[in-house]
């Protein structure tokens, strides 16, 4: 990297150790500041002497690659000067042995097929919490070599926290460091400092602070920062991705963490199916069964399946699930209006659930309305959660509606809590198998 005529910048400590890493995925992120363009940039410069490489740098739409210091302007000011070749009509550098670096945008979920039959060994988004889960995951399908290639592989990214896909993204890329947090939240409860560690050996997550950049005048952007509000203050100055803007219906704290539920609780499976395919849904819903129980006037949510699947597996999911539940527990399908809503249901209790007890429900009211019941609840402190993998991705959910990207969790778990709470009302349709 230091010996590369193409790389501007002598690399800071923290990108020289992105820039490092081999596994096929990598996020840079966290804080405002600390040289994540730039990062990218370098990264895709990296093998531009070798043959047949090709990488591309990714924002959501061209604009975002033009606007000033961005990438694409970023390129232009390192590059006019090289031997590498700028082609203005198609917005990418050749370079002399023949390597090319793109600058592509995916302002539309459809945008993502203009590179299906493309090749690249490096592909990197700037701003990954601002495009879609599904269109993130399609561009694996593009990363490939030729055999007995050197080049190593690299999906890159660099983001804030915040924005549409900050759920997905943090799922993705970061979890509590075990040794410094209380396994729910990613603060160290013991210095108050964030601290992460990589899912796995193929997935490295490298956080980045403005201090990490010695180029920026770091007094004058943070009293930038200093005018924002404290949550995307904390986000953008602190990196922290366990500061969100919340919603008015849960806290974290209301849900108390329980080893499990009575044995002779009132059990129930509620189902709130997707409405569209990860293929074809600018951002789809998630199909999701909540299991909850009840005694005495208070529940327990036991276990949450929260999916993406083509329709047969979500039937072959539903159906193992029904299985390992057993018979006593009641399964529940929100039912949508019209006949295709009493066709999907008729069609579970006959093909799918034959010789359980499952019931379409009607849902009235909007999902707030419903989700009021278990708020109350929540905060009375009638609600514990039998702890389980599923919790911290339903109280990120929890505390973000009704304003967060996803409410699926929220509608199955406010389904299954109605059904639990009171009687079967005239409102609900009956499909016994």
């Amino acid at each position: 990297m230091l010996e590369n005529p193409y790389i501007l910048h002598t690399p800071t400590p923290k990108q020289a150790h992105f820039l490092c890493l081999m596994c096929r995925e990598a996020l840079y992120g966290g804080a405002a500041g600390p040289g994540k363009s730039d990062a990218l940039l370098m990264g895709a410069l990296q093998f531009v002497s070798e043959p047949e490489y090709n990488a591309i740098l990714f924002r959501r739409t061209y604009q975002d690659l033009m606007l000033p210091e961005a990438l694409m302007a970023r390129s232009l000011d390192w590059l006019k000067r090289t031997d590498a070749h700028w082609n203005a009509k198609d917005y990418f550098w050749t370079f002399p042995s023949g390597a090319t670096l793109s600058f592509g945008y995916l302002k539309s979920e459809m945008d993502k097929y203009r590179y299906q039959s493309a090749e690249f060994q490096y592909i990197a988004f700037d701003e990954l919490t601002q495009f879609t889960e599904s269109q993130y995951r399609y561009l694996f399908s593009r990363l490939r070599r030729l055999e007995n290639t050197f080049v190593p592989l690299r999906m890159r990214a660099a983001t804030n926290p915040g924005g549409i896909g900050h759920d997905w993204v943090k799922r993705r890329f970061i979890i509590p460091c075990n040794e410094h947090t209380d396994g729910f939240q990613g603060t160290c409860v013991n210095c108050q400092a964030m601290a992460y560690r990589p899912r796995h050996d193929e997935r490295a997550f490298v956080p980045g602070l403005l201090s990490d950049n010695p180029y920026l005048d770091q007094a004058k952007y943070r009293q930038s920062l200093g005018e924002l509000d404290p949550i995307t203050r904390q986000q953008l100055l602190n990196g922290d991705w366990t500061a969100r803007h919340g919603g008015s219906k849960f806290r974290r704290e209301w849900f108390t963490i329980v080893n499990e539920a009575p044995a002779d609780a009132k059990r129930v499976r509620y189902w709130d199916m997707a409405a569209t395919t990860p293929e074809l849904g600018k951002d789809p819903d998630y199909t999701c069964g909540a299991k909850l129980a009840m005694k005495e006037g208070q529940y327990w949510i036991e276990h949450i399946l929260h999916v993406r699947l083509s329709p047969k597996s979500v039937e072959d999911l539903i159906q193992q699930t029904a299985i390992l539940d057993g018979v006593d527990v009641e399964i529940y399908m929100e039912q949508e209006p019209g006949s295709e809503g009493i066709a999907l249901i008729s069609y579970y209790a006959r093909k799918i659930l034959q010789g359980f007890a499952f019931r379409g429900n009607k849902a009235t009211g909007d999902k707030e309305m419903r989700a009021n019941p278990v708020s109350s609840a929540a905060e009375a402190s009638n609600i514990f959660l039998v702890n389980g993998p599923w919790i911290n991705e339903f109280l990120d959910e929890a505390e973000s509606f009704p304003l967060g990207e996803h409410d699926d969790q929220i509608d199955a778990v406010s389904g299954a809590f109605q059904l639990l709470r009171g009687p079967i009302t005239v409102s609900q349709v009956s499909v016994y198998g």
